[in-house]
């Protein structure tokens, strides 16, 4: 089992950079593969990146591709999302994941989430 706590949100202007992390607590972190996901209001949640156990293998949403970054420290227990260029739409609570195996490209279930952290883009 694993534990998942998110820091890193904020109120930005548009255009601006924020790096959520995710500090993951728990036994062989290095065995799960990684994502974040987001959730508007009145919106379902959503993928925004993963990363495969040894950080090798990433996915990125469409919308944010180019924009994001998702890595991971194995030796820290973290896993982090560098977002650039912030639009008024990526505002969202943000949520990390974890998913015990092997990383596999969406659509796919994960097992352990955090509790959030809100990412608010102004305008």
């Amino acid at each position: 089992q694993v534990q998942l706590v998110e820091s890193g949100g904020g109120l930005v202007q548009a255009g601006a950079s924020l790096r959520l992390s995710c500090a993951a607590s728990g036994r062989r972190f290095g065995n799960y593969a990684m994502a974040w996901f987001r959730q508007a209001p009145g919106r379902e949640r959503e993928i925004v990146a993963s990363i495969s156990r040894s950080g090798a293998s990433t996915y990125y949403a469409d919308s944010v591709k180019g924009r994001f970054t998702i890595s991971r420290d194995n030796a820290r227990n973290t896993v982090s999302l560098q977002m650039n260029s912030l639009k008024p739409e990526d505002t969202a609570v943000y949520y990390c994941a974890a998913r015990f195996g092997p990383w596999v490209a969406p659509p796919v279930s994960y097992d352990y989430w955090g509790q959030g952290t809100q990412v608010t883009v102004s305008s």
